[in-house]
């Protein structure tokens, strides 16, 4: 019998600094601030958070939940490897050839035309390596440039927002949520329905998910396609909006990913697409497609070098660990505490 009392009431005890109210303290709130202006600002809808909350399940059981695991909170940039999942489901439906496609023969006119956008394709923007340049519903990909996240090992090379050289597609890897919502913005454009729609269906319903969720954009993210209005969604809640879902829907969704894509004898998503999320980029061996790899215990120590990760602002962290068949996630976490949180869910899973 697994015993997590000694890890839930480490992160209970180490809740994230941001007030719970976005509104009541907004400058002490989020990750915008960082963003040279104009653009450090909210551009879609954000909401009052609980508190720590989490899901551990083990062998596809609930074996521990603790704060609110039902509350639908909003989860940053978990919602990018929610991304990879629809990239994934657009393969299975024939909707792309291969995720080495170049996103302008399939789509021209959102964006890939350019000689350097041209070359990109779809595992470059899955792996953040595509260079893409350009404005998405006017943010332009200079706004992420030389952005810092806690997990890249690369040190910082100049200030945030600071115009550097681009590279060919496929040679240098940033985290740029810029190119992410483009990445999103052509994801729309391949399913020509609203994408929350899709992984409502597709994804969160089969598996038993999707009370109170929503996934929402900017609110001047519209576009129109076959004359049907429709909201692109952002991979995150950089500037707001983004995907609010439960502990135990994030839960269910890394046991779909630890069973490459199966569920309950359905095969909901690829299996060879959802192994190759946890695959390392060549030049970013840290990172899979949109999702974070311990190939080398550089994101945790205490993690199987085979466990994944998908990682938000604010303490959000949903992991995968192969090695005991678990799906462990906490919410509202204090990042500088989520070590000590692994090791000591790590010596549970061990004890048991």
């Amino acid at each position: 019998m697994h015993d997590f009392t000694e890890a839930i009431s480490y992160a209970t005890a180490h809740e994230v600094a941001w007030p719970r109210d976005p509104h009541a303290e907004p400058a002490r709130w989020g990750v915008h601030h960082d963003d040279p202006p104009p653009f450090n600002r909210l551009r879609g809808p954000v909401h009052a958070r609980g508190g720590v909350s989490g899901v551990i399940r083990v062998g596809g059981r609930e074996v521990a939940a603790w704060g609110e695991p039902d509350r639908a909170d909003l989860t940053f940039s978990v919602a990018k490897t929610y991304l990879a999942l629809l990239a994934g489901l657009a393969l299975a439906r024939g909707l792309i050839a291969s995720a080495d496609e170049t996103v302008a023969s399939r789509l021209p006119g959102i964006g890939f035309d350019d000689p350097h956008n041209r070359a990109i394709t779809w595992a470059h923007l899955l792996e953040q390596v595509s260079e893409w340049q350009g404005t998405c519903f006017g943010m332009p990909d200079q706004v992420e440039h030389h952005r810092k996240v806690a997990h890249d090992p690369k040190p910082p090379t100049g200030r945030k927002g600071e115009a550097r050289a681009l590279q060919p597609p496929g040679s240098y890897w940033e985290y740029n949520d810029v190119r992410i919502n483009q990445l999103s913005l052509a994801l729309l454009h391949l399913f020509c329905r609203p994408l929350p729609d899709v992984f409502q269906e597709a994804v969160l319903g089969p598996i038993g998910g999707g009370a109170d969720w929503r996934w929402v954009g900017y609110d001047d993210a519209w576009v129109e396609i076959d004359g049907r209005r429709m909201q692109s969604v952002p991979g995150g809640t950089h500037w707001g909006g983004g995907v609010s879902i439960s502990a135990r829907d994030q839960a269910r969704i890394g046991r779909l990913l630890l069973s490459d894509g199966l569920h309950e004898g359905r095969q909901l998503l690829p299996a060879d697409w959802v192994r190759r999320m946890r695959e390392p980029c060549s030049i970013a061996p840290f990172y899979g497609w949109l999702t974070w790899l311990n190939r080398e215990g550089q994101l945790f120590a205490d993690a199987s070098r085979a466990s994944s990760f998908m990682i938000g602002a604010g303490g959000h962290y949903v992991w995968m660990e192969p090695e005991h068949d678990a799906v462990v996630v906490v919410r509202w976490l204090d990042s500088a505490r989520a070590p000590g949180f692994v090791s000591r869910v790590t010596r549970a899973l061990r004890a048991a």
